[in-house]
């Protein structure tokens, strides 16, 4: 027993963060937590000096579990903390996220993604991770702000790609694209609410 734990150690922790965010993001959607900012932001204010904290693990669930849009929880990061601390807290939770997506992923292989993106989306863009330039492209396509991110980093977790080297592309390829994500729909929602108030 001892020896299967010590040999399965990656995938018990992948299954269990999976079932832990699985409960923790359909608790958040059935209790209404994403339908407006002011809602989102009570929720995370009311926790005091855990509010980060708060917000932290929901965007980790929104990696793992994209069934709310992203770019929203990246605005509300910016609109609830500011601009500095918003993407500090985006960039630390997107990139955790993504490193444990890569770990679900390698343990649970073509099944979670098919569950999550389905068959099509899985069919289109299965072979691409065996093309000799798909390095190059999922560094591209994470530091450009328009590309499914949380559907790559599964796909790159059916790869042959390190995890020294998806871990150096998330780190580095990573904060850029959230900047621009977040402050071009931050300035953008500004610039409206502006015209309308």
């Amino acid at each position: 027993m001892k020896k299967f734990f010590k040999e399965n150690i990656f995938n018990i922790i992948s299954v269990l963060i999976l079932i832990v965010l699985g409960v923790a993001g359909y608790y958040g959607y059935k209790t209404g937590l994403f339908n407006s900012l002011e809602t989102f932001r009570s929720y995370i204010l009311s926790k005091g000096k855990l509010a980060p904290l708060a917000f932290m693990v929901i965007q980790i669930i929104q990696v793992v579990l994209p069934i709310i849009p992203g770019g929203l929880t990246l605005v509300f990061g910016v609109a609830i903390f500011g601009s500095l601390w918003g993407f500090i807290y985006n960039y630390i939770s997107i990139c955790i996220g993504s490193i444990l997506v890569f770990f679900i992923s390698r343990t649970f292989g073509k099944s979670i993604m098919v569950r999550i993106f389905g068959d099509e989306k899985y069919d289109k863009y299965r072979n691409k991770i065996n093309d000799k330039a798909y390095e190059k492209f999922f560094a591209l396509a994470i530091l450009f702000p328009i590309a499914p991110d949380d559907f790559l980093c599964y796909l790159t977790g059916l790869s042959e790609m390190s995890f020294k080297k998806y871990a150096s592309i998330i780190f580095l390829f990573k904060g850029p694209s959230i900047f621009l994500y977040s402050m071009g729909w931050y300035l953008g929602l500004d610039f409206v609410l502006g015209k309308i108030i």
